[in-house]
């Protein structure tokens, strides 16, 4: 398996290769997911590569956010740089910006971050079918359902083994974008999970979105057996110390093909842990056992740092095996030939050897001299010589062959592939072509949809699966009462192999109502959309934040998308729409989507189904915690998103139509909401917000 290792920094960089790493994924510019690391400068990143290739260490660039249309130019240019000098594979989370790696950088690999939420053989299958040739899986992930898409992934598989772990499945989280405008989608990320919470009613506070670090050391035959590809380290935020402590006891380990030792864990824990590790995630194990937070003012292992530092501060230790062949013969060049494991090969040739005057050279000779590679990067592995009898050859002669072959083999391994790039071409511009927007609600209960409000004329309507699925004939009657109402069941956000035989029977369910949309949240969830014969549309999931997404998703058939709503309004304005499109103009925004059931974890069993919850922040804020389906959490801002009032502004931006998301209110309420909105009058609720539309997002 590859050990793939953190390179926040040169130094880091430098800590990861001599630890063992044999691949480091690393960030360059504004345009990647860790951009408060210090990251790498041009000729830092240009020289990292060298480095890194010389000692036979990949290169992987994270260019993995959502990138807005005005940093589509400088994603082109980064990639085709990054393309120049042989990095050797891209990272992305953003639809548009994988399309525009496939036209700039057609010959450089694409692998689907962990920020494109993929989590099921569904979206593996989506990503492998755009160009990608490995997926980061989501680390939520248990065994048995790594083992599953193992065995049937047409792609390679990355997954976590060490490092921080976020409460929400990482790219569906909008947390410390709503609540500070620095967004995790774009690589700012303030961590807000990690400050302390409590329940409404309870005198103390708690950490209940703050989640031990992962740390599966112990597991490592296990996923070699099952077939993952690479081993991946969480950390360019850390400081190279740690990168050279975690990595080198991982390569150790897999080198050694053993488990990590006691005293190699203690290590590991005192690099860098919270409270120490779990692996619930792993052993479907989830439950209160997996949180923790850093204790404060705990201080870095001065000495195991210093050892560290000593060891990828002097010398080499990432050496590699070389092997040697001389040909010493009468009448001929004297001839020494090097070539290592990658399939370089180099020689060169010397003087004809003279007849010895008094001692013949032997081949023990030869090899001995041969063999000596201190000072390089190189070990010797093997040394073969074929001398004739009776023959002389100076030592320094044979010294300077080898170091002649080795610089040639040097330039080998740091020689840049030949590779394409291509010019970067935004696509047109498609206006839309509604003059006024329509309307789409989404509800969360059965109860919350009344005639009162179906009678008031919305185009779109959308109820989860589950829910329709358990009113079904109830759903038949009010499709054939509203047939100028378009009716459309929402997918979950994460809907796990092992859930799809329910999932699938929901589905059914819909169809036999006569539900024709679909709301979906992943690419992956296309093809069952096709399987029912659904309207497939896209749900803010998707990051649609630029033209070149617009253009991919009505490529793979989407008939519409809803904007990001971390995206502001003139950008919205100015958005490409090849296909329809909806805005959230009104609901409590969604924050995150939880594996772990925050009610369980209280200890007091889960009860989110059974009556509202909510968590109160340190400035008193109540933030609403709800079931999501496959008995996760979604939780969600504080604050009622309120536009009625400026309607002006949103439907000045294009979108076909805007969207009103229920989620607790009473079905009078909603009706009195939807009213407000259509005529542009009725009072906000108390405490309401604009949302990121007037001040977008870092």
């Amino acid at each position: 398996m590859e050990l793939l290792a953190p390179a926040g920094s040169p130094e880091s960089l430098t800590a990861a290769v001599q630890a063992g790493a044999d691949a480091v994924y690393l960030g360059f510019g504004p345009l990647n997911a860790r951009r408060n690391a210090k990251n790498f400068s041009r000729e830092e990143l240009e020289q990292a590569v060298a480095y890194c290739h010389l000692r036979g260490t990949r290169v992987y660039l994270t260019l993995n956010t959502l990138l807005s249309d005005r940093e589509l130019p400088l994603a082109a240019e980064t990639a085709a740089f990054a393309s120049d000098i042989g990095v050797d594979a891209i990272l992305v989370q953003d639809l548009g910006v994988a399309r525009l790696l496939r036209e700039t950088v057609p010959d450089v690999d694409l692998h689907a971050s962990t920020q494109m939420t993929v989590h099921d053989l569904d979206g593996v299958k989506a990503c492998a079918d755009l160009g990608m040739t490995r997926v980061v899986l989501s680390r939520e992930l248990s065994r048995s359902a790594m083992e599953n898409l193992c065995a049937k992934s047409p792609v390679e598989l990355e997954v976590f083994v060490h490092g921080a772990l976020c409460m929400c499945y990482s790219g569906q989280c909008f947390l410390s974008a709503v609540l500070g405008g620095r967004s995790g989608n774009r690589g700012l990320c303030a961590q807000p999970c990690r400050l302390a919470f409590r329940w409404p009613g309870d005198k103390g506070t708690s950490h209940p979105l703050s989640l031990k670090d992962m740390s599966l050391a112990g597991e490592l035959r296990d996923l070699r057996d099952m077939g993952v590809a690479c081993l991946k380290i969480e950390g360019r935020m850390k400081r190279a110390e740690y990168v050279s402590v975690v990595t080198g006891i991982y390569a150790a380990a897999l080198r050694e093909n053993r488990e990590p030792t006691g005293e190699e864990l203690r290590r590991l824990e005192a690099a860098f842990s919270r409270q120490g590790f779990t692996q619930g995630y792993y052993d479907d194990q989830k439950g209160p056992a997996m949180f923790g937070t850093r204790p404060e003012g705990i201080k870095d292992p001065t000495e195991l740092f210093e050892e560290a530092r000593r060891q990828y501060g002097r010398g080499e230790h990432k050496l590699t095996p070389v092997w040697f062949a001389a040909r010493v013969k009468a009448g001929e060049p004297l001839t020494v030939t090097a070539w290592d494991d990658g399939g370089h090969e180099t020689a060169a040739q010397g003087e004809i050897p003279q007849a010895a005057r008094s001692r013949a050279v032997t081949p023990e000779q030869i090899e001995t001299q041969l063999a000596k590679t201190g000072g390089t990067v190189y070990a010797a592995q093997g040394v073969t010589a074929e001398v004739d009898p009776g023959l002389s050859v100076p030592m320094s002669a044979l010294n300077g062959l080898r170091r002649q072959v080795l610089e040639d083999l040097n330039a080998a391994r740091t020689a840049v592939p030949e590779r394409r790039v291509l010019p970067f071409h935004p696509p047109k511009k498609e206006k839309a072509t509604a003059a006024q927007p329509g309307w789409s609600l989404s509800f969360r209960s059965w109860g919350q949809m009344s005639r009162e409000i179906l009678d008031q004329g919305p185009d779109l309507v959308y109820l989860p699966c589950d829910v329709i699925a358990a009113h079904g004939g109830e759903m038949a009657e009010l499709i054939r009462a509203y047939p100028e109402i378009a009716f459309g069941t929402i997918l979950p956000r994460v809907a796990w192999d092992r859930e799809k035989a329910r999932l699938r029977q929901e589905l059914s369910a819909a169809r036999e109502a006569g539900v024709t949309q679909a709301l979906l949240s992943h690419i992956g969830q296309l093809a069952l959309a096709e399987e029912y014969g659904f309207v497939p549309r896209g749900d803010f999931g998707l990051g649609l934040v630029n033209d070149l997404t617009a253009a991919e998703l009505a490529r793979l058939g989407f008939r519409s998308a809803t904007v990001s709503f971390e995206s502001k309004l003139a950008q919205i304005r100015d958005l490409s729409k090849p296909l329809d499109t909806e805005l959230l103009v009104y609901g409590r925004l969604p924050l995150m989507l939880t594996e772990n059931c925050i009610m369980k974890n209280r200890g007091k069993g889960c009860h989110c189904h059974e009556k509202p919850q909510s968590l109160r922040d340190r400035k008193g804020e109540d933030f609403p915690v709800e079931q999501a389906w496959g008995c996760r959490n979604e939780l969600f801002n504080a604050k009622v998103l309120w536009l009625a009032d400026k309607g002006a502004d949103w439907q000045r931006t294009g979108v076909t139509w805007g969207r009103l998301s229920f989620l607790r209110e009473t079905a009078r309420e909603c009706a009195r909401i939807f009213r407000a909105y259509r005529t542009g009058e009725g009072q906000p609720p108390e405490g309401f917000t604009r949302g990121l539309y007037y001040r977008g997002v870092e």
